[in-house]
């Protein structure tokens, strides 16, 4: 009876495991191709990851491969990918177990043709130009004659002797150089940081510069590449300091040349532009100094005539003045007679006067004025007199009331006056304490006295204590002072 679960037929087919199959694959990948040249558009790029790694897809119209740039290949690229970019990638073709993917490894980049180049540096011309910075009117007028000129070169190549033999013939200038690479992975960093360092003051001596120039030699569009990243550009738009931006020859162009405050065909251009001929500027002082010698002196002609003409207009010294001088001379000989009339006249007035001053006259009025104040005197010392005794009849009669109404003759039928310790009166019994010391004064004379007790208030006229309410007890005191009378006169029952 046949088996109702038949036995798989034996097979020669090798078994794998998943590893075994993935990197035997690997191998046979890596063996078959080794190094490759693979030429496609950047896709899906987002930056260095954060490992400092890189990953993208390369693609075409058709397929698509990943691509990974280590992270120490990625610090040597002469060009970073960029998306959208087309370029030439050279590495090796090798899988990724961990998803089952091949990919490139790449070792070196460059952009797929110039063609390539020129699309990324129109792309990136047209970024920059919408946020304005290669508007004119943010560009800045160059210094005349700068007495301090930065300058952003190679220092070993012949741009910076150019420069400075220009500048020697023309107008000897201090000049500071800060080094840096003009071409290569590193030059547009190196580039951007030079120009803000000369804006920072971290040049030699801290000298900020008065003019700054970026230049190099002519090459090729790869060559001038450092000069259109994005960070020179943005470095040479926030510069406070005026860019002349000289960078290859005059039919080359590169981004920066767009935002500088003046762009020179060549370096030996840009320091020409930079400062003036010295012999120039010399003859043309000598020229206008000149010039204005010969103006002053054509000015002081014109004016020397002008006074001349107008002084020909002018009267005559002897005719100004000789109407004031005979006026003068009339005068003078008039004077003397009016100062001779002048005197015969007061003193015909002084005479008429005199004959009214005869001593018997004067003797006479003297004497009426002596008779009149005579008796102004008599009369002003009977009405003193009067006033005075009218006053003393004033006084007697006030002398009289005060003694009708004075306390004394008061006390003089039987009253008395009570004032406790402090000399203030005591107008009731309520007022007084056990213990008080009063003074009571009579009509002939002071007693002391001290409270031993004070009594309650009763009802009915014929009560001890009907007088007052609440009477006190008095006792003589063992010993009291007479004491005078306040002010020295009379007190007040009221």
């Amino acid at each position: 009876m046949a088996s109702s679960n038949p036995q798989p037929e034996p097979s020669n087919i090798t078994e794998y495991s998943v590893s075994e199959l993935a990197f035997a694959l690997k191998r046979t990948v890596e063996e078959a191709y080794g190094l490759v040249r693979l030429r496609g558009e950047v896709s899906g790029y987002r930056g260095p990851h954060g490992s400092g790694h890189c990953y993208f897809t390369l693609k075409d119209e058709n397929a698509a491969i990943d691509a990974v740039v280590w992270r120490g290949v990625f610090s040597r690229l002469k060009f970073k990918p960029e998306e959208g970019l087309e370029i030439v990638a050279k590495g090796k073709i090798t899988t990724y177990p961990g998803r089952s993917k091949y990919q490139i490894v790449i070792d070196e980049l460059e952009p797929a043709g110039a063609g390539a180049l020129m699309a990324l540096l129109e792309q990136r011309k047209k970024q920059l130009a919408a946020e304005g910075l290669f508007d004119e009117d943010r560009k800045r007028p160059l210094p005349f004659l700068p007495g301090v000129i930065g300058v952003v070169t190679s220092p070993t190549g012949a741009v910076i002797r150019d420069i400075l033999h220009r500048l020697g013939d023309r107008f000897p200038s201090h000049v500071i150089v800060w080094p840096v690479r003009v071409q290569g992975e590193t030059s547009a960093a190196e580039v951007a940081a030079a120009i803000a360092g000369f804006n920072a003051g971290t040049a030699t001596d801290g000298i900020l510069p008065d003019l700054i120039i970026v230049a190099r030699g002519g090459g090729s569009l790869e060559d001038l590449w450092g000069f259109n990243e994005e960070i020179v550009v943005r470095a040479a738009a926030a510069s406070d300091i005026p860019l002349i931006s000289a960078v290859g020859h005059e039919t080359d162009w590169t981004l920066i040349d767009l935002v500088a405050d003046y762009r020179a065909p060549t370096p030996t251009a840009a320091a020409e532009r930079a400062v003036p001929v010295r012999s120039e500027l010399i003859n043309g002082v000598r020229t206008f100094g000149i010039r204005m010698g010969g103006t002053m002196r054509r000015a002081l002609e014109h004016w020397r005539s002008r006074v001349t003409a107008s002084s020909r207009g002018l009267p005559r010294r002897d005719a100004i003045l000789g109407l004031p001088r005979q006026r003068l001379d009339t005068a003078s000989g008039r004077l003397l007679q009016s100062l001779r009339a002048n005197t015969q006249s007061h003193r015909a007035v002084l005479a008429r006067e005199a004959a009214a001053l005869r001593p018997n006259l004067v003797a006479r009025r003297l004497a009426n004025a002596r008779d009149l104040l005579t008796r102004l005197d008599r009369d002003r010392a009977r009405g003193l007199r009067a006033r005075v005794e009218r006053a003393r009849h004033r006084l007697d009669a006030q002398g009289k009331l005060l003694g009708t109404l004075g306390y004394h003759n008061v006390l003089a039928r039987g009253f008395a006056l009570v004032r406790d310790g402090q000399g203030a009166m005591v107008r009731s019994a309520g007022a007084v304490h056990a213990g008080e010391v009063l003074d009571i004064q009579f009509a002939d004379g002071h007693i002391g006295a001290e409270v031993s007790k004070t009594a309650g208030v009763r009802s009915g006229p014929d009560s001890a204590a009907g007088k007052s309410a609440g009477s006190a007890a008095l006792q003589p005191a063992r010993r009291k002072t007479p004491k005078p009378e306040p002010d020295g006169g009379q007190g007040s029952l009221l």
